[in-house]
């Protein structure tokens, strides 16, 4: 029997709502009128455009990107709200610093400009920059909230867009004819193009990266004032907006390439992809792979979340689009609402690791590594397993310590039932794998995909018309109103990951304009080298040397800024600015390029289940009535095991098949598996009968003795494991068989 939606306790109103309350990616307005017409009509045309590149080829490198962000910008105005607090006094503290920022910036350029342009045009340039801070007060007169417009909605959009605008009907002049000597106008609307762009984050992502971006400004422009190591020779206006506008290394840089290239065309895959039926499939494979064994729905939560990952990306859309299925289920079989909450959100997490569509930080990791997309899906096949393995393991442990069956047999789904109403829903996402992996362009794979998405969805109402496919759904057909529907909304669902790049610009143009980034590299590495001296003197036995020392402390400073800059900053932002600006430590400590970037990626993605921001817990945690906190709490112990998956990759590199060889390969993934095993029975505290107080501590150490990929070590580690478990499966032999069925309390 295949799950319906009546097996949920949600309606598809309060799983938007749910959506919306967590994930502010999503929040969108509901406009109607002329206003709506012209915001679905922008959508369509943006989807139809990047549909169109990505089959018949992509305009020049700034143009393409100009183009997006010319549509986005006004989407962002006109579709997000101004962002709200609950405190007053946090909001104007937030609206006025914003707006002072703002008018520095126009006074500053104005007197940069004085010997050019018109003591007028100077003071209209202040005027401007005035006006626009004004918008980023939180006064309630303004309006904005809800699916109301505000009053200057309308005109920050056309502001929004006319920064792009610009530069696509000025290209040739800007970057051919007057390339390297732009007007007083070019600045103009560079710093326009700033201060919308930080409005666009700030609607889109709420304070913290806009904040960040502000911070890397002003750091740009006063370098000369600062302390110690963090001062450098400081770039006026002029420079910083010539650098941020007018080139590649900031606004319209990599990161919104990425989004512009790639990122859409697979969001809005994933967008028709569930429109016609992948999601349902996914489920209902998933329960027959999982449901009959122990704790049956936890474990259905588990691998649809890793199947429905591969369509989605973001982990608070697929905690709610998979649990409003198997949550009241887990809750239905004994799991606890905070239990069950927490596995849909740490197994949820996992969709940005895996592949084939890892969300969009794996596109950009592909840009700034130079590693083909197909050979990156590849390498992340282990990172993605151990996840999964992870949630997997003590989700069992949890349902055998509570005594817990599996689903019944004739209440789970036939698998032939399955194939035979939905086996063409396979054939987009096997044609798009297949060309990624025989090395075409993932904007094109993606083209195919979404082409033969629509196609496909028609293949049941065809055959069906010729007496054929019985037993299909034929109601999963893209109609124009239904594709119109999945147009609008993958253009809309890009919005704010295009907010978020562009403001990510600022960072990463202001890191290669002052060397921020080698400057916090040393700060990371003279840190974890202090820390490792100590250390090392006060070890008589010279276990370990001061390299190694100083490369753990340095990993442990790395993960924590990760996990703590995730906690307000969705995954990419998160990969992007750390990739930029902390990886560069690992690297001067001898790690890998490859692992660097996959240990700042995955502490970024863990950042979503981790407290006090744990949003996808949150979402899990509304689905199951559960307090969010002690949710969040509970789904970051169960990450635990997985939490030691990127320093894995650091200690033994052969596991994302760098400089592989076949027994260290075999050797690391052997003590990463019995590692996560170890870790798993410390929490849960049970393996085939209740784990003594004192086992837990030890299985903990010999679990972190496991990853450092030291020969004797692992020896020693493994002996210990092992030990534990044959002593508690000889234990568990005396004391007879389990009920089944006991509740957890």
């Amino acid at each position: 029997m295949t799950t319906t939606p009546k097996d949920n306790d949600l309606s598809p109103e309060e799983m938007e709502a749910l959506v919306r309350k967590y994930d502010n990616e999503t929040n969108f307005r509901r406009l109607g009128g002329v206003t709506g017409l012209l915001v679905a009509g922008a959508s369509i045309v943006l989807s139809i455009f990047h549909i169109y590149t990505s089959g018949f080829g992509l305009l020049s490198e700034v143009l393409h990107r100009s183009v997006h962000m010319a549509f986005i910008m006004p989407l962002v105005f006109l579709l997000f709200p101004r962002p709200t607090h609950d405190r007053m006094g946090r909001a104007w503290g937030f609206g006025l610093a914003f707006a002072a920022f703002y008018i520095f910036l126009g006074w500053t350029l104005a007197d940069a400009l004085s010997d050019r342009i018109p003591l007028a045009a100077q003071w209209g340039l202040i005027g401007v920059t005035v006006l626009l801070a004004a918008t980023a007060l939180p006064a309630r007169g303004f309006g904005g909230q809800g699916d109301r417009l505000a009053p200057f909605d309308w005109p920050l959009a056309i502001a929004g867009g006319a920064s792009s605008l610009y530069l696509i009907l000025f290209f040739d002049s800007i970057f051919i004819q007057n390339v390297g000597f732009p007007q007083p106008l070019d600045y103009i609307m560079g710093l326009l193009a700033i201060i919308m762009v930080l409005e666009a984050a700030r609607r889109t992502m709420g304070e913290t990266l806009p904040v960040i971006g502000t911070l890397a400004l002003l750091y740009a422009i006063f370098g000369p004032y600062l302390p110690g190591d963090l001062a450098h020779r400081g770039y006026n206006i002029i420079r910083l907006v010539n650098h941020l506008y007018l080139g590649t290394e900031g606004i319209y840089g990599i990161a919104i390439g990425v989004v512009a290239t790639f990122v859409f065309h697979f969001v809005l895959f994933g967008v028709l992809a569930q429109k016609s039926g992948l999601g349902q499939l996914f489920i209902d494979l998933a329960s027959i792979v999982a449901g009959r064994y122990s704790g049956g729905p936890a474990k259905v939560a588990v691998v649809s979340s890793g199947f429905f990952g591969m369509i989605s990306g973001s982990p608070i859309a697929n905690t709610v689009t998979t649990g409003a299925f198997t949550i009241p289920m887990m809750k239905a079989k004994g799991f606890s609402g905070r239990f069950a909450a927490a596995v849909e959100a740490s197994a949820s997490c996992g969709g940005q690791v895996t592949p084939p569509i890892m969300g969009a930080a794996a596109f950009v990791m592909t840009e700034m590594l130079g590693i083909p997309y197909n050979e990156l899906i590849l390498i992340a096949i282990i990172p993605a397993a151990f996840h999964y393995l992870s949630t997997l393991f003590m989700v069992h442990l949890e349902a055998k310590r509570l005594g817990l069956s599996g689903i019944d047999k004739d209440k789970l789904p036939q698998f032939r039932e399955v194939l035979g109403r939905s086996w063409h829903l396979f054939i987009p996402l096997i044609v798009m794998v297949t060309m990624l992996l025989m090395k075409y362009t993932p904007f094109l794979a993606a083209f195919w995909g979404i082409i033969l998405t629509i196609v496909c969805s028609y293949i049941p109402l065809i055959l069906q018309i010729f007496g054929l496919g019985r037993g299909m759904d034929a109601s999963s057909a893209l109609t124009p109103v239904r594709l119109k529907d999945a147009l609008e909304n993958g253009a809309q669902q890009s919005i704010s990951i295009t907010a978020a790049c562009a403001c990510v610009g600022f960072i990463l143009g202001v890191t290669t304009l002052t060397g921020m980034g080698f400057k916090f590299s040393g700060a990371v590495i003279d840190g974890a080298a202090w820390l490792g001296a100590t250390l090392t003197a006060l070890d008589p036995l010279d276990l370990f040397t001061q390299n190694d020392v100083t490369l753990f402390f340095a990993l442990i400073m790395v993960a924590v800024a990760c996990i703590v800059m995730g906690a307000g900053i969705p995954t990419t932002p998160t990969y992007i600015i750390l990739a930029a600006i902390a990886a560069p430590a690992l690297q001067n400590l001898g790690v890998p390029l490859l692992a660097t970037h996959f240990f700042v990626f995955y502490y970024g993605v863990l950042a979503d289940i981790t407290p006090p921001v744990a949003l996808a817990a949150y979402a899990g945690a509304g689905i199951a009535k559960s307090d969010p906190m002690q949710t969040g709490m509970t789904a970051f112990r169960l990450s635990m095991g997985k939490a030691l998956v990127p320093m894995m990759f650091v200690y033994a590199p052969s596991l994302l098949f760098i400089d592989w060889q076949f027994w260290d390969f075999t050797l690391a993934l052997s003590s990463g598996i019995l590692s996560i095993i170890a870790l798993s029975v410390a929490y849960i505290g049970f393996f085939k009968t209740e784990v003594a107080r004192w086992e837990k501590p030890v299985l903990t150490v010999a679990g972190l003795a496991l990853v450092l990929h030291n020969v004797v070590l692992i020896a020693i580690g493994a002996a210990v494991v092992l030990t534990i478990l044959w002593r508690n499966h000889v234990k568990a032999q005396g004391q007879g068989p389990r009920p089944m069925g006991m509740v957890q309390e």
